[in-house]
């Protein structure tokens, strides 16, 4: 039944699948299949010219269709990058970047540069210059994992 329709409908069965997984796209989560449908579409488009050569079977259009899909993929991957994009938090889920300037008191003496301290309810490694517990320090800097930190 499948390739009755597709014989049937010929280049335009690229067209009929290139909107179905368009369609689909409204229905399920993501941003994926409407790469894979524009890997449909210019199938179609290039079916169109194509049709009626020997060559254009349907294992060549099957590759083109699979090369089409990886590409537009691969393009709406770099088009809709957020790498870019300019936001309002931009320490959101960098903790230890947003902590850059505060104070707080050591927990621990920092001893061959190596501390710990107390802000809110997590402690922190500390890197800086030896100093006795109790000490008030501002975080300067944070590198991953430790906060560096001066005397307040």
């Amino acid at each position: 039944m499948l390739s009755r329709m597709v014989a049937e409908l010929g280049p335009w069965s690229w067209w009929l699948l290139g909107l179905l997984l368009l369609a689909a796209e409204l229905l399920l989560p993501g941003v994926f299949l409407v790469w894979i449908g524009i890997g449909a579409l210019a199938t179609g488009v290039i079916s169109l010219l194509l049709w009626e050569s020997a060559v254009w079977g349907w294992q060549i259009q099957s590759l083109t269709f699979a090369a089409l899909a990886v590409v537009a993929t691969l393009l709406g991957r770099r088009f809709l990058s957020k790498s870019d994009q300019v936001t309002d938090e931009p320490l959101l889920n960098q903790r230890g970047a947003s902590l850059v300037g505060r104070t707080a008191t050591l927990q621990e003496p920092i001893a061959e540069g190596h501390g710990r301290i107390r802000l809110d309810d997590t402690f922190w490694p500390v890197l800086g210059p030896d100093l006795a517990a109790g000490t008030q320090v501002r975080i300067v800097s944070w590198n991953g994992s430790d906060l560096t930190v001066e005397a307040a």
